[in-house]
């Protein structure tokens, strides 16, 4: 019974504890701004894929006129 009692008395003063819950906050608001970083890096995956595909052409050309292609 005296297990018990110091288990509740344990579990009662982690639930009074506040020592770590800015951490968990932190972590939590770290998490949310990586999630929203993905999903705005995936969004914008095709613009700059259109974008290294026009540079990508752009130098071919040159290098065919310079080459005197």
């Amino acid at each position: 019974m005296a297990q018990e009692a110091e288990m509740a008395q344990w579990l009662y003063n982690f639930w009074l504890e506040e020592d770590g819950q800015d951490l968990i906050e932190y972590s939590l608001l770290i998490t949310f701004i990586a999630i929203a970083c993905a999903a705005l890096i995936g969004s914008g995956r095709p613009a700059v894929n259109s974008i290294w595909t026009q540079a990508n052409n752009q130098l071919g050309s040159a290098s065919a006129v310079a080459s005197g292609g």
